[in-house]
């Protein structure tokens, strides 16, 4: 008996040795996530990217691409028409307003481009359809950060993924303040953007109504992210001007659609406290000022998207799954410039989902937190408009 029992334990061991050798696999490991910029003080923004990590906060990366979704299953869990062969561009410019610089932009454009399939310009670059500035316009980029410099990779591959030949431009502002970041919107529309998103935010102040004309541009459309941090608004994606983006839990599914979506926990949500509601917005009367959001995309970073990015991110690798609503906005935005937005004439801000709600997969179950009974609709999925997920997420071009 104690020969046997001395067997059984020197299996156990065996079987708990081997099991701490094997590489630890996205299931597991995703289950860990963390925000990739710092916490601000007031008057300043930080971007909404979340990466998943280990167990210990260190992000998972790998050399080459192994997990996170990709341009094809974007295209086929949002029914949008693929976009192949050489670049011809459609006519759409989508903007990215961050803050700091990417130094490496291009180059991880052009491998991300590379690897899934999407068209480059000639001689394997993206010089035809990248365009980098600063807040006001100018060449004079501002100093880099790794942090905001990942966000800067995730919005642009994002952009790239959805409409492959949307030419992108990307206004980089000296710093992470509302202010200037809200002067980027402007920079952006003077250069010629159909669409532009914002995958940043705070939380509301009093007086956010004076950055409201920067966002207020008609014509075209300013898509904002709706934050990460669960039940609660921030600003940009309170102004009454901008299409609002929530967040989703998208996975495969073996249903008719083939993807089953949900509310994403993180997905900011709820009702402005100084912001009116926008006259599109009226026939929801959930609350009396503006509520957030209005539409939706994937955004949990436990079912997140492929980014490449180089800068910063060490020898291990540069290949990583972001996610946060920093995702889904830049997908929206490029969902418009799909959609050809500026070959709409008279539409005015994000009326348009509205106008088209029949177009867009309704999600109806998960929350984002709690409250009162009066606002459940604010924090919890349900049939029509929500919360955490507006009116729904793209099925095909007809909303935007």
């Amino acid at each position: 008996m104690k020969r046997i029992l001395s067997l059984l334990s020197a299996s156990v061991l065996l079987l708990q040795f081997l099991v701490s050798m094997a590489p630890a696999t996205a299931a597991t490991s995703a289950h860990y996530t963390k925000s990739i910029c710092p916490a601000v003080s007031v008057g300043r923004v930080h971007c909404f990217a979340h990466v998943t990590t280990d167990k210990d906060g260190h992000p998972l990366v790998t050399k080459s691409y192994s997990t996170g979704l990709t341009p094809a299953d974007l295209r086929n869990a949002y029914k949008l028409p693929a976009t192949n062969g050489a670049f011809a561009w459609n006519g759409q410019t989508i903007a990215i307003v961050d803050a700091y610089n990417n130094p490496n932009t291009a180059s991880d454009l052009v491998a991300y481009r590379t690897q899934f399939g999407l068209p480059l310009c000639t001689g394997g670059t993206v010089d035809c359809l990248l365009t980098k500035v600063n807040g006001s316009g100018g060449t004079t980029l501002p100093s880099s950060s790794a942090s905001w410099g990942q966000e800067i990779s995730l919005d642009v591959q994002m952009v790239a993924a959805v409409c492959p030949q949307c030419k992108i431009l990307l206004v980089e502002a000296n710093s992470p303040t509302m202010a200037g970041l809200a002067a980027a919107v402007d920079t952006a529309v003077n250069l010629g953007a159909t669409a532009v998103s914002n995958s940043y935010g705070g939380s509301e102040f009093s007086n956010e109504t004076s950055q409201e004309s920067h966002y207020n541009h008609p014509g075209v459309a300013i898509v904002a992210a709706a934050g990460d941090s669960g039940y609660g608004v921030e600003y940009p994606a309170a102004s009454q001007y901008v299409t609002a983006v929530g967040g989703t839990t998208l996975t495969k599914s073996t249903n008719a659609r083939g993807w089953t979506e949900t509310a994403w926990s993180g997905s900011g949500s709820g009702c402005s406290r100084y912001i009116a509601k926008p006259t599109w917005q009226t026939a929801v009367g959930i609350c009396g000022k503006r509520m957030v959001a209005d539409v939706a995309a994937v955004a949990d970073p436990k079912t997140g998207v492929a980014v490449y990015d180089s800068y910063g991110s060490g020898t291990r690798g540069n290949w990583f799954v972001f996610g946060g609503t920093s995702a889904a906005t830049p997908i929206i935005a490029a969902t418009y410039g799909l959609a050809k937005v500026s070959n709409h004439t008279g539409f005015t801000y994000g009326e348009l989902p509205y106008a088209h709600a029949g177009n867009l997969f309704d999600v109806t179950t998960g929350k984002n937190g709690y409250c009162s009974t009066s606002l459940k609709a604010l924090c919890t999925a349900g049939s029509g408009y929500d919360g955490p997920t507006g009116l729904g997420t793209p099925n095909g071009l007809g909303a935007f």
